[in-house]
């Protein structure tokens, strides 16, 4: 399928996903770069019948992390992406630890 007809489209009335256009626009991060990400699967937004993207709140959230870092610390996607992983598994281990306190 055209990568092109993948990333133009009009999503569903009230639906919560985000369209390919919505997240470049709001994260300002290249096209090229989103779709490097989906294909190493680091971002998975749903597809319509018709081959087009649909981003979740969390895609967004993350790519828009992702984009300030990069930005920020002047860092490539990939780089930016690693230290977006890692940030979240250290927020789940505080998770964990917090439960573990309070079953104390």
């Amino acid at each position: 399928m055209d990568i092109k007809k993948r990333t133009e489209a009009n999503p569903p009335s009230r639906s919560r996903r985000l369209l390919f256009a919505q997240i470049i626009e709001m994260t300002g991060l290249e096209e090229d770069t989103v779709l490097e990400l989906i294909s190493l699967e680091w971002v998975s937004p749903a597809t319509t019948g018709d081959g087009h993207y649909l981003f979740g709140t969390r895609d967004l959230y993350r790519l828009s992390k992702l984009s300030r870092l990069c930005r920020d610390l002047e860092i490539t996607a990939a780089g930016g992406s690693i230290i977006v992983d890692l940030l979240e598994r250290v927020e789940q281990l505080e998770a964990r630890v917090e439960e573990m306190r309070k079953l104390i």
